[in-house]
């Protein structure tokens, strides 16, 4: 018996397929940003200048203020725009993994429309403030 396939152009490339590959590829590139960040760490020094704890730390949110109480005698070389925009970045990225995890289970344990759409709303102006403070704190630091 031969198995029924289906092409991707008969099956459709719908608003749930495209949501299912973000949510995938969100969670790689989180995965480089934060091995981008652990490497840029230790290229500028610290690994004789910071603790494992202040290292992670930097390596999932490259903020200065995370280096202040560290042995770094420098701290120009980690408030450049590249970590700053690094930063940014994974709190996009991470923010959206989030809220899309967030609608799935809203989707998948609610039955009620208005309960579900008012859910859906409060999570996306949840992500956008909490994203726009992230972003604003990143960025002034």
């Amino acid at each position: 018996m031969k198995p029924r396939t289906v092409s991707m152009y008969r099956r459709g490339f719908d608003f749930e397929t495209t949501m299912w590959l973000f949510t995938r590829l969100s969670a790689l590139i989180m995965y480089l940003l934060a091995l981008i960040g652990i490497v840029g760490a230790f290229i500028m020094g610290a690994r004789t200048q910071m603790n494992l704890a202040d290292i992670i730390r930097w390596t999932f949110m490259p903020n200065p203020s995370h280096v202040l109480n560290t042995n770094v005698p420098d701290l120009a070389p980690w408030s450049t725009v590249f970590w700053k925009l690094m930063g940014s970045a994974f709190v996009f990225f991470a923010a959206a993994h989030g809220l899309h995890g967030l609608l799935s289970v809203i989707e998948d344990y609610l039955s009620h429309p208005g309960i579900r759409l008012a859910l859906r709303i409060l999570g996306v102006v949840i992500l956008l403030l909490m994203s726009g403070i992230g972003i604003y704190m990143i960025w002034t630091s």
